[in-house]
This record gives structure tokens, C-alpha cells and sequence, in this order.
């Protein structure tokens, strides 16, 4: 180093990035691959902040086996480059995610599309998968968890990842929606988003396990015993959410959380996270996942989660989904742009 040039001679040397400054350890070095691209989402870095964007609109970003494969590598390249301080998952379109299709399973239907990654003959083959799905045959309880915690451990990422991870929510965050955005380190969400678990009701339990680490018990257990969703305002009054600006101030203030984050050294947001992590890894979120996954399953193999998969496949899953929240009061409330909102 020259000693002319140390970082004492230049004000506030602690904020330049590693890439940055005559004596950033990254300097120089060229950039990490660049030509990757996704089925499910989007991927860019923005000066210090990685952007991860749900993109698929049309289908109201529903999630598909690609999903937690590729959210968990995009979180993996934004902790591995050094370029950046931290990360924002967001959606495109009308709302951040509607949740899983479930249409096939419910349906009957065997042709998942969208995700095979070499899954063909193995636990998470999307034919054997919805075989273990017939009500009129034997269901394998491991064989659904083999598939349902890869889900869980690939949307887990956002709170494993070494660097903060942001959720930027607006128009509904729904059903295993919310088994993303709650394992982000902060989420910040428009006053008008609907946020909540509504398939409690019947055939779901939410696998992230992770409502009551982010609300306490009793709001936890007040949303999950009824399947009711939050509004926006709502989630930051009950302390889910850091902030719920006005939807058309959500970008502006979104942006103004990111900056502040992204201005403090790598290091430091490292050791914070590390640190406050700790105490919620100390309370069981590990644990609370795994039961809350198995539990999922079994709420699809009840007699009443036959009763409701027999009623998507002889109705239709619209309508099955219309029977199950009219009575209570939120049917029309719960319809995005998004074939099954789940």
C-alpha cells in the first residue's frame, strides 16, 4: 500500500466498496458471468443491489418446480459477488406471487409444464408426484416431503444468504407467496397488498412454518385458525412489514431502504445478519419448517383435503376455491390475474 495513499487520507474510506478504491481487494478483477438466464425470473445487479424479479405476470408469478431452484441460485450469485451489499425480491405485474399452482395435483392433471430439471425418475418426477396426489390411491408421506421441503429449503435462501435480503410486495402476496416473502430479512409492501394463507382453510398449511417467528402466537395463530388476509397497513401495524407506503410511493421508498443498506460496508451487514440471525435460528425456525412442511402434506391427504381435490377435479379448481372462501366474505376479494390464486 502506498503510504501516501492509506485509507486515512481519504474521508469516510470505509464505505468504498470492495471493488472500489486504489486498495479495494476486488479491484481490477473482472465480473462474474453475466449470461445466466432463468425460466421464472429475472436477475441484474444495480450498483450495490442485486434485483431478483418474479416474471412471470401472466400467471401472477405462480410458483412452478423451477422456482426455488432458481430463486435459491440467484440469492447465491448476489452473496457470492462482491459488487454487492444486498438484495430485492420483487414481482412483476399486477401482485409479487399468488402462490403455488396447484391445479395439477387437484385437477388430476400429470403435465406440470414448466420444470423438469432432470427430475424424471426421481422423488421429484412431476408424474410421480401427482400419482402420490390420487385420492383413490396410497399417499407416501415422504415422497410428498422429498418434494414440498425442496421447495421450503430453495425459498429459505432469502433468510440463509449472508447479505440482507429486502421483499418488495404489492398486490397480493398469497398463499406459498408468503412462503417467500417471510423468509426475507426485511419486507416492505404497499398499504394496499393482501397478505395471508388463505388454503389453511382446507388442503394447505403454510411450510415455511415461519408466521408466528414474524408475528408472535397469537396474531400468527389469529390469521392461520381463519385463513384471513392482511391489507398492507395492517402488516406494518402488526409489525410483518417495516413499511407500507402508498402503492404509487412504494418504488420511491423501497429505493430509500435499499440505498441506506447498500451504503454500509459488506462486512458490517454480514456480521449483523449473522449475529440477529442467530437468536432466530435459536428459536426453531429450522424445526418449524420441517414440521409445518409435513403437516402440509397431510392437510392434502384428510378426508377433507380429498373432499376439496375431488370437488377442483369434477368442478374445476376456480370453483372449488370460490366454495372454500365465500363463506367467508373475502371470494372476490381473493381474484388477481392469476388462473388458480393459490
Amino acid at each position: 500500500m502506498d503510504p501516501d495513499k492509506h485509507p486515512g487520507t481519504r474521508p469516510a474510506a470505509w464505505y468504498e466498496g470492495l471493488t472500489d478504491g486504489p486498495d479495494a481487494p476486488w479491484a481490477g478483477r473482472p465480473l462474474p458471468d453475466q449470461d445466466i438466464s432463468y425460466r421464472t425470473l429475472s436477475y441484474e445487479v444495480d450498483g450495490r443491489i442485486a434485483r431478483i424479479t418474479f416474471d412471470r405476470p401472466e400467471h401472477g408469478n405462480a410458483i412452478t418446480a423451477d422456482t426455488p431452484i432458481e430463486l435459491a441460485h440467484a440469492v447465491e450469485r448476489a452473496d457470492l459477488d462482491p459488487r454487492v451489499h444486498g438484495m430485492v425480491v420483487s414481482g412483476r405485474g399486477k401482485g409479487f406471487c399468488g402462490g403455488y399452482d396447484l391445479s395439477i395435483f387437484a385437477e388430476n392433471s400429470v403435465d406440470l409444464g414448466v420444470g423438469t430439471h432432470e427430475t424424471t425418475g426421481t422423488v421429484l418426477d412431476p408424474a410421480m408426484q401427482a400419482a402420490n396426489h390420487n385420492p383413490w390411491g396410497t399417499w407416501d408421506p415422504m415422497v410428498d416431503y422429498a418434494m414440498m421441503s425442496r421447495f421450503n429449503r430453495g425459498f429459505a435462501s432469502l433468510l440463509h444468504a449472508n447479505k440482507p435480503t429486502v421483499a418488495k410486495l404489492h398486490g397480493f402476496a398469497v398463499a406459498g407467496g408468503t412462503d417467500i416473502a417471510l423468509y426475507a430479512d426485511q419486507i416492505i409492501c404497499a398499504d394496499d397488498t393482501k397478505i395471508g394463507y388463505p388454503p389453511t382453510r382446507v388442503w394447505g398449511v403454510p411450510a415455511a412454518g415461519m408466521w408466528a417467528h414474524r408475528l408472535g402466537d397469537q396474531r400468527a395463530k389469529r390469521l392461520l385458525f381463519t385463513g384471513d388476509c392482511l391489507s398492507g397497513k395492517q402488516a406494518e401495524e402488526w409489525g410483518l412489514a417495516v413499511e407500507a407506503p402508498p402503492a404509487d410511493l412504494l418504488d420511491e421508498r423501497t429505493e430509500a431502504l435499499l440505498e441506506r443498506i447498500a451504503r454500509m460496508p459488506v462486512n458490517q451487514l454480514i456480521m449483523a445478519k449473522l449475529a440477529l440471525n442467530s437468536a432466530l435460528l435459536a428459536q426453531g425456525v429450522q424445526n418449524s419448517g420441517m414440521i409445518s412442511t409435513v403437516f402440509d402434506g397431510i392437510s392434502r391427504h384428510t378426508r377433507e383435503g380429498y373432499a376439496f381435490q375431488l370437488r377442483a377435479a369434477t368442478a374445476g379448481f376456480r370453483a372449488a376455491v370460490r366454495e372454500r372462501d365465500e363463506p367467508y366474505g373475502d371470494w372476490k376479494r381473493g381474484q388477481f390475474n392469476h388462473p388458480e390464486n393459490q
